[in-house]
């Protein structure tokens, strides 16, 4: 089921009952990335999975990752109820996340960041603004394979064509503007004077051969977090919830909270 949160601004599902489980999406995906992991979740937890503000029926917010950050959780704000969630981000999801755990502390009780990170190598923050020139001079065509290689490895594209099909698709939807906002934001990203400021426990989760953020970045973000533990999933890339959805779920399960659907 579908709900507008935040005065309207942005879109989410809802799945199952009990305590609230927010799953934030990557910027090269939607928030289809989670169809295969939300069924098992919903067997415990309300899941709820926003469209990221300017994707699907989610109006943009302002250009500042700050603003994303600040709708995001007025959102989250009106979905749980008064009863602090879990908030899961994956990529772009997981920059929203730690972003909203720094300036809105008290509002979830703990996070999972996924395949992010607190700051960008100068090679990833050049890979940012290239992908923005090229979609702004050619389109997103143009930059389709390589935004399909950020997120899985080639072997992993050769042996599920249809899924490549369907995530081609789905980036292509993608508000170009939004995309492009994004990508400037990344470029500049550097959370890492302000991580102290999240205080609640935090699970780190990195595909093993993720190039769009790299390993060592989410073992400086685990290093710089006050509680923080961190977990490598082999043979994943960026989005392990598509290509692994049972590592993905064996990786969390001791971390969420014990929950019934009540």
């Amino acid at each position: 089921m579908d709900r507008l949160f935040a005065g309207g601004t942005v879109n989410a599902s809802e799945n199952g009952r009990g305590a609230p489980l927010v799953l934030l999406h990557s910027l090269l995906s939607d928030r289809a990335s989670f169809d295969a992991v939300v069924p098992e979740l919903a067997k415990s937890f309300r899941v709820i999975v926003p469209e990221l503000p300017g994707f699907g029926r989610s109006k943009p917010a302002g250009s500042s990752l700050v603003d994303v950050a600040d709708r995001i959780a007025d959102a989250i704000g009106d979905a749980s109820s008064g009863q602090a969630p879990v908030v899961l981000g994956n990529g772009y999801g997981g920059f929203v996340a730690l972003q909203m755990a720094i300036n809105h502390p008290g509002l979830a009780a703990r996070y999972i960041f996924a395949d992010c990170g607190a700051a960008f190598s100068d090679a990833g923050r050049e890979a940012f603004r290239t992908m923005a020139a090229a979609s702004k001079a050619k389109g997103l065509a143009a930059i389709t394979d390589v935004a399909m290689c950020r997120l899985f490895a080639p072997e992993f594209q050769a042996q599920h064509p249809d899924l490549m099909v369907d995530r081609r698709a789905a980036f292509l939807k993608t508000d170009e503007h939004v995309f492009r906002a994004a990508c400037a934001q990344l470029a500049e990203l550097d959370l890492r004077d302000e991580l102290h400021k999240v205080t609640v426990p935090a699970l780190v989760l990195v595909g093993e051969h993720d190039e769009a953020t790299p390993p060592p970045m989410s073992h400086a973000l685990a290093a710089g977090l006050p509680d923080a533990r961190l977990k490598i999933i082999t043979g994943c890339a960026h989005v392990p919830q598509l290509q692994a959805p049972k590592l993905f779920l064996q990786a969390i399960a001791d971390f969420l909270p014990v929950a019934t659907a009540g």
